[in-house]
């Protein structure tokens, strides 16, 4: 009788499980692509999430291989898509951090780097 009831559940707790999985925003791809190397700093930083965000409390930070901030402020959002315009900061490990609200009022944040130069 306890097997049968454990079958019953497993699949009730696994849709719960995958549905609160897809309540958060998550990074779905960057540009540029994170760990990527790229010949001279890019003009932007632009990320793709899996859900929709809430432009008044997502944010994201570029910093260069110094650590200074190479990003010039407030991020545009639309939609899923977060973008950040950059500062040239040289060349190295630039670091991006990113903080947002999806829509369904869920946060996520996260980080990534990728290289610049030859």
């Amino acid at each position: 009788m306890r097997y049968s009831s454990l079958v019953g559940i497993i699949p009730l707790l696994l849709l719960f499980a995958n549905a609160e999985a897809a309540a958060h925003a998550l990074l779905d791809h960057a540009e540029p692509r994170v760990g990527n190397k790229v010949a001279s700093a890019p003009r932007e930083v632009t990320l793709w999430f899996t859900q929709k965000l809430e432009p008044a409390f997502s944010t994201v930070t570029v910093t260069n291989a110094s650590g200074q901030r190479v990003d010039t402020g407030k991020a545009r959002v639309s939609g899923n898509q977060m973008s950040v315009s950059l500062r040239s900061g040289g060349t190295g490990a630039y670091h991006v951090k990113w903080h947002v609200l999806s829509v369904d009022t869920h946060t996520t944040d996260g980080s990534f780097t990728f290289e610049v130069g030859q």
